[in-house]
């Protein structure tokens, strides 16, 4: 394979991201502008923002290869799931209200929200620490997913795919933060969608899948839809669920809703969001579904470990793509990482600057002072994820642990804060702690492993339960929240706003 033509394809997007960084970092001249884009996002942005933060190579490699190999065509429930209940539904129960209340009160985070909600500042603490430090794996499974592909499809290590990602994230937040990455995520947006369709056509096309014909010979194969067994079935929804629901309590995801111009804009968003989210995840698990048609059980086995990280790179590889395709293939996933991991980042580091350092620590901090300072967290944030990406750890793993640990933890206090008032702090700290303990074990599992100190089965199992577990600490924690907000007096209802929630229904 020509890789200049892959190299060149790749220098052509860095490019144009750079372009985007310094035209569009002039305009950023507050923290709001970093942090939320000003409030002022149309339909389109704040969609594709959306979709392309919710859909990186994690997806496409680790959740699609991985799925794919054990449940073959059952795997493409995921993604429809995705679309349904992490777009589609997600901004219907979530974005107006979402912005109505967040512009009123000039939030800019989520544990700004709870604390507002709950009148609790040890809550906007726990929060912003707890999104920090759990919302590094889910970077790092970032990194792992760029990696697998750039070794398998130009021949490199890993460590130049990573490097290259961090910079060009990097790049993006120290110019502007959210207003660059927002537009960014636009472009990045359409390149992932045409890219999908172009896999699409030549995996389908491939001698391996053989065309129209050959996926319904693979769909009557026991290979391509097998017969599951109760447990197998668990796993499968467990990750449907999770993927989907899980999104509703992440708060990177949840800061999209922030920066919507207006409710017209939030609505016109449903649509253009769940476009996206079935052309982009349905294709992603769609190609990872077939893997059965490329390889046997045995010829997957012999992959790197983990093996199910380079399933969907060696089957792209042998699809024979053209070169030009390669690059534009590589570009979506490049495409996908950078805004999933800027995202991810400006999250995490503006959380922490803005909820713990500034009214902890440095109380009479200058917004401009606040601004670089999570600038420079952003940089110590992409060192740290680098470093975990290093780890002998499965994409799928890293994720579930991210995702359980904080949806587990905030999905419910912050849904149930947007719909009913009795929820109050008591409730919402109940449902937090219920949440945050329940998620843990499979982490903790894989922490042990990792120091080689113990090799127990019945560990190994365990550290690759996250999404199960994921999905319990969320229903959990909901039906806490709600079991402690109607048996908690009244006069403990310390979140109770008129205000609060004159803003929620106003429309």
């Amino acid at each position: 394979m020509n890789n200049n033509v892959v190299w060149l394809t790749i220098g052509l997007y860095i490019l144009a991201m750079v372009a985007v960084g310094l035209v569009m970092g002039r305009k950023t001249k507050s923290l709001a502008d970093f942090s939320v884009g000003g409030r002022n996002a149309g339909a389109w942005l704040s969609a594709m923002s959306y979709g392309t933060a919710y859909f990186s190579a994690v997806m496409f490699v680790g959740y699609a290869g991985g799925s794919g190999y054990r449940y073959g065509l059952w795997a493409v429930l995921a993604g429809v799931g995705n679309a349904v209940f992490g777009a589609w539904l997600a901004w219907k129960v979530l974005a107006r209200k979402t912005r109505q209340v967040t512009q009123r009160f000039k939030i800019k985070t989520m544990p700004q929200f709870l604390e507002m909600r709950y009148q609790s500042k040890s809550m906007k603490v726990f929060s912003s620490l707890v999104i920090f430090f759990f919302l590094i794996p889910y970077s790092a499974s970032v990194y792992k997913g760029l990696s697998s592909i750039a070794s398998v499809l130009l021949g490199v290590s890993d460590k130049p795919a990573m490097i290259i990602i961090a910079l060009v994230s990097a790049l993006l937040l120290l110019l502007g933060g959210y207003l660059v990455q927002a537009r960014a995520d636009f472009i990045q947006g359409i390149v992932m969608m045409f890219g999908i369709v172009l896999m699409l056509i030549f995996v389908i096309r491939s001698k391996q899948v053989g065309g129209l014909a050959g996926l319904k010979e693979y769909a009557a194969s026991a290979e391509g839809l097998p017969k599951l067994d109760l447990p197998a079935w668990s796993s499968l929804w467990s990750l449907v669920l999770m993927t989907s629901f899980g999104t509703w309590g992440l708060p990177h995801m949840i800061q999209k809703f922030y920066g919507i111009k207006n409710d017209e804009e939030a609505k016109r968003g449903i649509a253009i969001t769940t476009f996206f989210a079935v052309l982009v995840a349905g294709g992603g698990y769609f190609i990872g579904s077939l893997c059965h048609r490329f390889y046997t059980m045995e010829e997957i086995a012999a992959f790197p470990a983990p093996a199910q990280d380079y399933i969907v790179p060696n089957m792209l590889k042998d699809s024979q793509l053209p070169e030009v395709l390669v690059g534009i293939v590589f570009v979506l996933l490049l495409a996908a990482s950078v805004s999933t991991l800027t995202s991810i980042t400006l999250t995490a580091t503006s959380t922490l600057s803005m909820d713990l350092i500034k009214p902890v620590f440095l109380k009479n901090i200058r917004n401009e002072k606040l601004t670089s300072l999570t600038k420079a967290l952003s940089l110590v944030f992409i060192v740290l994820s680098y470093l975990v990406a290093n780890t002998k750890t499965p994409i799928l793993d890293m994720m579930s642990y991210s995702w359980g640990i904080i949806s587990g933890s905030f999905f419910a206090p912050y849904l149930l804060a947007l719909y009913w008032k009795k929820m109050n702090k008591t409730s919402a700290w109940a449902g937090i702690l219920t949440g945050f303990f329940l998620a843990m074990p499979p982490a903790v599992a894989k922490m042990f492993l990792l120091t080689g100190w113990v090799e127990a089965p019945w560990l190994v199992s365990l550290a690759n339960k996250g999404p199960n577990y994921a999905v319990v600490a969320m229903v959990a924690s909901l039906l806490v929240c709600a079991l402690v907000a109607a048996l908690s007096s009244k006069k403990n209802n310390a979140g109770e706003n008129d205000e609060f929630y004159g803003v929620v229904a106003a429309k």
